[in-house]
């Protein structure tokens, strides 16, 4: 049955991938159709058709590699000087130009010569390249609301875990790994515990802020920057009592401002001396949006720091070297992990978010990468769209001659190692994935 379950995993995860990818894809092309651009292909997947159909001038069609996809447009770029395009040199740097620039004039049809791509203005190409992104965008806009607000997130809540019996430092992790951390030194009671807090009592409010169950780390915050006396209301037995407690300062671990750690580094804090409990909580609007803004920045930073877990992955694959639970995954990874939430011992519904967590990262993701301004990625071709307006509305303001469309089809040779260089990388991740893979337990 694990086994199924796990196939089961990948299957939907396969499915949502696929439909991401459509869903992507559908956002060109609408846009292209839109503004009179001919589309002969819109594909999901890449390698050899194992369907496709005609309607109207575009063939719609699904390939055998579900690992991206793509649509078809011709006149991606402008002539050349000469105004040929079909053109040949003996330069290969050339040579990748001209041919790119040939490919985009494939199928090319009488009447087609004003229904190019390059021939719309900027804005409606930067509108056409930006719908991709903005499609995987809006899905995983909606699929972290149904998350936030649906399932809700396993999280530190307000709720009391346990109380501390006395003040451990937090960079004393001989004492905190022992079974009785008072009595490896002279450290002082807990103010929780010296106050009577209790484990299971729902905290309130603390010094008049009020709090909900699933504002931990504004509580948190709160009793960091309190040294001294302090109130703290609770929900014990259905009936609020109000404790009076008397904070310290202690060495603690430092977060991030929110509710994650940040690895062996350490500030002198105000210290009450619990645990909180988790659970799963429901997120309002408000907070949804909250938190997928910290999401958006936590994968920004991820797309940033991708160069610096090069070593780390080569060291997995190479060396045998763990693999870190931050490490970047592939399709393939990601599947794995599809594979490994519906196998893991949990309720259907934690399954169940647990995917729509995971195809909406990759959506986030996708969004992100793509953003990127580099060829042959959609990014790229927006920052030729814009660097094209600038060049026109400078000859404009000084009254010179029109520059005409900038041509990106002389960034290919860029593209080509830029493309190089992420199939290096995809290679190296798939590799990880296979032979030493991130799992979920």
């Amino acid at each position: 049955m694990t086994g199924l379950m796990w196939a089961l995993g990948i299957a939907v995860f396969a499915v949502g991938l696929l439909v991401s990818i459509a869903w992507h894809e559908l956002g060109h092309l609408s846009t292209a159709k839109l503004f009179k651009i001919r589309v002969p292909q819109y594909m999901v997947g890449f390698g050899p058709t194992i369907w496709s159909r005609h309607k109207g001038e575009t063939e719609y069609g699904i390939k055998a590699i579900p690992l991206g996809g793509y649509i078809r447009m011709i006149g991606m770029f402008p002539p050349g000087d000469d105004g040929r395009v079909a053109a040949r040199s003996t330069s290969p740097f050339r040579g990748m130009i001209e041919d790119a620039r040939s490919a985009a004039y494939e199928e090319l049809q009488p009447g087609d010569e004003t229904r190019m791509f390059y021939t719309r203005k900027p804005w409606k190409r930067v509108i056409v390249m930006f719908a991709g992104p903005f499609m995987n965008l809006i899905l995983a806009f909606g699929l972290f609301l149904a998350l936030f607000m649906g399932f809700g997130l396993q999280t530190q809540t307000t709720t009391v875990g346990s109380v501390s019996d006395c003040v451990v430092p937090a960079s004393d992790t001989k004492a905190l790994k022992a079974k009785n951390p008072c009595a490896l030194g002279d450290y002082p009671a807990a103010p929780a515990k010296a106050a009577g807090l209790q484990q299971r009592d729902r905290i309130v409010a603390f010094n008049g802020v009020k709090v909900d169950d699933s504002q931990w780390t504004v509580l948190q915050k709160e009793i960091r920057k309190t040294i001294g006396p302090a109130t703290i209301t609770v929900v014990r037995d259905g009936r609020t009592v109000d404790l009076h407690a008397n904070l310290i300062a202690n060495k603690v671990v430092k977060t991030d401002g929110h509710g994650g750690i940040v690895k062996d580094q350490y500030v002198q804090a105000g210290f009450l001396g619990f645990t909180p409990a988790e659970g799963v909580v429901r997120l309002d609007f408000g907070q949804s949006l909250d938190h997928m803004a910290t999401t958006a920045e936590d994968g920004v930073r991820s797309l940033a720091a991708l160069p610096g877990k090069i070593p780390g992955l080569w060291n997995a694959v190479f060396s045998g070297a763990e693999r870190q639970p931050d490490s970047p995954v592939g399709m393939i990874g990601a599947a794995r992990l599809g594979g490994d939430i519906f196998s893991l011992p949990l309720p259907a519904t934690q399954k169940i978010a647990t995917m729509v967590g995971l195809l909406a990262g990759v959506n986030l993701a996708l969004f992100l990468f793509n953003m990127l301004p580099l060829l042959p990625l959609d990014g790229g071709h927006i920052a030729g769209a814009l660097w094209e307006s600038v060049r026109r509305n400078i000859a404009r303001v000084f009254r010179r001659a029109d520059p005409g469309p900038f041509d990106v089809a002389k960034l290919m040779p860029v593209a080509y190692v830029v493309a190089g260089i992420f199939i290096c990388f995809t290679a190296l991740v798939m590799a990880a994935d296979l032979i030493n893979p991130v799992r979920l337990t």
